[in-house]
């Protein structure tokens, strides 16, 4: 398939980075589609920080009651409190110390279960948007992407909206609440002293945090961008394999994918040593409150305003704070890398449609199938026009060839008919012209119900790496059994297919490279012929086909085309001699129009094509008539 150059109408721009306010608004819609559900979900998110606020506040208790248990055993006052408050208030605080960690355990997988539909909703509806965006987008936008980096992108950003959604879930908003807990608790129960030092610590602590964060972001982006164009150039010279070998060049492929790999292990290599700096910062921020904190602890149990419990409770509260906290300087940097890789997920639904749908545009209506050009030009680019004012009509249940010499824009025709570009409203100086079937511009119906209309075997038949019956079944998912084999029988691949040892379920290979050129145009024309369209488009149907496939198939073609519109592309002029109308063009442009006796009647281009394709015709039968010759050392 002809590679195209770009358009005379330039592509939509590629979106920029986003903040990441706005690629969370993205998602919003995503997540308030279960509302309640996430109501739920927060609520148990609340009730399990509320528990685990309890746990330190029981373990007080228990602290104090032993104590004072044991100081009155110091004293000698009650030989048997110690057992009689064992097995009195503090087995109860015991038992009640145990419900609360349990409940915290409950209401944490509680908010997991509600949660995890929310979540696996989210990704399934905007992977599926993005995927189906994809397939509406134009035939440049393809031509012009590298596969391999852009399913890494949405690979990545399906991924980034689980992480986002989990550490916001699981880890920022359950800290946050739990923060506001610990200062509440600390400024009613005790002095502000300890809220003030922990707050100072805490905004010290997520200053630092998304300050150096950011800093380090680009570089987290840079590596992004290397290991997708490191991927990309893999999955491109694997997709090349034949050609690698062909020309040998293992090594040049070896060493080009290895130019990506040291960039991007200088990248991974400055992001590491950043990170280092981030982890002894944030450390000896928590470090440094945390001493503050407790040094003030401790003289209050030394001048007998706190109890030991009260130091427990507060040790306890501050590890509950920072070990999430440290936690939270990871869970901030993975946050800002799931943003990153959704954001290059969103920035691909942003692409405009080159080729969009007209609003309320009706479904085609077939009748006759007349297919009509009308003074169509087209160019790919404003320097290079590719087709001038070309115009014929292709009689319902006619067939129409267009012939030519490479570059002459009969690929052109093809594409323009499947609306795969849209001409121009106006060229210059010029009117692109119009595409119309039974009347019908082609611009203002659906493209869904265009293309249904029409089947199409293609010079280069690229195959899913699927079974042959999959394959063939493709033409229309909904066909019966007996139906795929019927097209193949009609295509003449039938009894190849039932020779093969596992029959229609053989693989057929990535692209299809399992099987030849001339069974894969088979499977094609299989395909087709399953669609059973109104409008068939051949675009040199059985070029990859030895002479006695292509007469068979090309009979069966003719067959089937006498009930059909039909627009053959073709360089064989053998195949199109029985065409109602041959089109000859040159430089896109239309030189001369008639039937096969016509066109060789006025001895112009299309007599010499047939001459010439004669005289390779008679010399390639000579040459194979010819005998061997006979080594004159070895005899016969």
């Amino acid at each position: 398939m002809r590679r195209f150059p770009a358009s005379n109408e330039p592509a939509p721009p590629a979106a920029g980075p986003r903040n990441d306010w706005q690629t969370i608004v993205s998602l919003l819609p995503y997540l308030t589609a279960y509302k309640w559900r996430v109501a739920f979900a927060l609520t148990c998110l609340i009730g399990a920080k509320v528990a685990n606020l309890g746990v330190p506040v029981v373990m007080k208790h228990i602290v104090d009651n032993l104590a004072a248990a044991q100081h009155l055993t110091a004293l000698g006052r009650a030989e048997h409190a110690p057992g009689i408050v064992l097995m009195g208030g503090v087995g109860l605080l015991v038992v009640a110390y145990a419900v609360v960690r349990l409940s915290t355990s409950l209401f944490t997988e509680l908010r997991e279960i509600l949660f995890s539909k929310v979540t696996e909703s989210a990704v399934r509806q905007l992977a599926l948007k993005v995927f189906r965006h994809l397939h509406s987008l134009s035939l440049r936008f393809h031509l012009e992407r590298q596969t391999g980096g852009m399913s890494r992108d949405i690979e990545r950003g399906t991924r980034g909206i689980t992480q986002l959604i989990s550490y916001s879930l699981y880890s920022i908003l359950p800290t946050l609440v739990e923060v506001g807990l610990v200062l509440g608790f600390f400024t009613v129960k005790y002095e502000a002293y300890y809220a003030i030092v922990t707050l100072v610590a805490l905004a010290a602590y997520i200053v630092f945090t998304v300050k150096v964060t950011e800093w380090r972001t680009h570089f987290r982006r840079t590596m992004n961008e290397l290991d997708s164009r490191a991927n990309s150039r893999a999955i491109d010279s694997l997709i090349n394999y034949e050609t690698v070998k062909y020309f040998g060049n293992e090594a040049w492929e070896a060493q080009r994918y290895d130019e990506n790999l040291r960039r991007y292990r200088a990248a991974a290599i400055t992001s590491q040593q950043s990170l280092s700096v981030l982890n002894f910062g944030q450390q000896a921020i928590i470090g440094t409150g945390l001493v503050f904190i407790l040094w003030r602890a401790t003289q209050g149990v030394m001048a007998g305003k706190l109890t030991l419990g009260d130091l427990v409770l507060i040790n306890t509260f501050m590890l509950q704070l920072y070990i999430p906290l440290n936690f939270l300087g990871v869970v901030y940097r993975e946050l800002k890398q799931s943003l990153t890789d959704m954001d290059r997920m969103f920035n691909l639904l942003t692409v405009a449609r080159e080729v969009p749908d007209a609003p309320g545009a009706p479904p085609l209506v077939v009748r006759g199938a007349e297919v009509r050009f009308s003074h169509v030009n087209f160019a790919y680019e404003p320097a290079r026009q590719i087709l001038h004012d070309v115009s014929f009509t292709i009689a319902a249940g006619t067939t129409t060839a267009v012939v030519g010499h490479s570059g002459s824009g009969k690929s052109t025709l093809s594409r323009l008919l499947f609306r795969f570009y849209d001409l121009d409203k106006a060229m210059g100086d010029k009117s692109g012209g119009a595409i119309t079937i039974d009347g019908q511009d082609i611009r203002e119906v659906t493209q869904d119900s265009l293309r249904a209309s029409i089947g199409i075997v293609p010079q280069d038949t690229v195959l899913f790496n699927d079974s042959i019956y999959y394959n063939i079944a493709y033409g229309r998912p909904s066909a019966s059994r007996e139906e795929v084999i019927a097209a193949a029988r009609a295509a003449h691949i039938h009894a190849f297919i039932e020779s093969l040892p596992k029959g229609y379920d053989t693989p057929v290979g990535e692209r299809g490279l399992k099987l030849s050129g001339g069974e894969k145009q088979r499977v094609a024309i299989a395909r087709t012929l399953l669609k059973n369209p109104p409008i068939l488009l051949f675009d040199e149907a059985t070029s990859a086909l030895d002479s006695r496939s292509e007469r068979a198939i090309q009979h069966e073609l003719d067959q089937i085309a006498r009930e059909r519109t039909t627009l053959v592309i073709a360089h064989r002029l053998s195949t199109i001699i029985h065409a109602q109308q041959i089109i000859v063009m040159d430089h896109g442009r239309i030189v001369e129009r008639g039937t096969h006796a016509e066109l060789l009647q006025a001895d112009g281009h299309y007599a010499q094509m047939w001459a010439l394709q004669q005289q390779r015709a008679n010399e390639a039968q000579r040459a194979a008539a010819e005998p061997a010759p006979v080594d004159a050392e070895r005899g016969h």
